[in-house]
């Protein structure tokens, strides 16, 4: 890493937890090997702390961007001043960057890193049926990228009635005729099917959904980066199901990020 001196610039990772968050140690080596002078830095931050917190760390004349992890990604859009489409469409946002006139503008880059990622593992989406559980900040985006991708059916679940309708009747008017919600995955006949909630993430956890709905044909996605191989994975490989892990979905973010704050 680049030696931190007074002239660094600041960039920080909003979460709770952030143990688990793996961008620093894959962005903060691509500055370093580009000779660029900035740091990530993670941050824990409570939920109900994130807009103190967030406050504050405007008022840094050093700190260039902020990124953003769980459970956050919705309250962050909020914090900006201005938004990408395809962040007000997620209604949620994992990237900010100080503007030149001390603004802040906010984007998402979760589900086009799932979508390059799952491309670069060779996953056709265009005309498929993908399920996604979750509809927080990074299951929103997600589903916003599937459909740009071209999936025919994009079926959302999740155990909040009320994030779940509101992101149905959000992405419904954008994407007519092409998205459902339930509160039970459907999984029967889904080619694809990801699991966009933080479950996974301790080893006591409930599977997200049962791999022994699904066809055989199907690809079971996680976005949980730690552990790499979650009992999900573990569970749709043991059925010989196509598994493909969380960490694409961020490394195939980076190009993303490093645009978007101009380093």
């Amino acid at each position: 890493m680049t030696e931190i001196g007074g002239a660094t610039r600041l960039y920080a990772l909003l979460g709770d937890p952030i143990a688990q968050v793996r961008a620093p140690g894959l962005l903060n080596p691509v500055l370093a090997r580009r000779g660029t002078d900035a740091v990530l830095v993670p941050v824990h931050v409570a939920p109900a702390d994130l807009d103190q917190v967030v406050r504050g760390l405007r008022q840094m004349a050093n700190l260039d961007g902020m990124l953003v992890t769980v459970p956050h990604k919705a309250a962050a859009l909020a914090l900006a001043d201005r938004a990408s489409e395809r962040a007000h469409l997620a209604g949620s946002a994992n990237a900010l960057r100080r503007e030149p006139d001390g603004t802040w503008t906010a984007d998402t880059f979760d589900g086009d890193g799932f979508v390059r990622g799952l491309a670069a593992a060779g996953h056709q989406l265009s005309d498929r049926r993908a399920c996604v559980v979750g509809a927080g900040g990074a299951g929103s985006a997600i589903a916003v990228a599937l459909l740009d991708a071209g999936v025919a059916e994009l079926r959302l679940s999740d155990t909040d009635p009320g994030r779940l309708e509101t992101l149905r009747c959000r992405l419904s008017a954008a994407y007519p005729g092409r998205v459902t919600a339930t509160a039970r995955p459907r999984l029967a006949d889904a080619d694809l099917a990801v699991n966009a909630t933080p479950l996974g993430l301790r080893p006591d956890d409930p599977p997200p959904f049962p791999v022994t709905d699904l066809p055989t044909h199907a690809v079971v996605a996680d976005i949980i980066m730690k552990p790499a191989e979650t009992a999900l994975l573990a569970g749709a490989r043991g059925r010989g199901l196509a598994a493909h892990p969380g960490e694409p979905m961020l490394a195939h973010q980076l190009d993303g990020y490093l645009a978007f704050f101009g380093l």
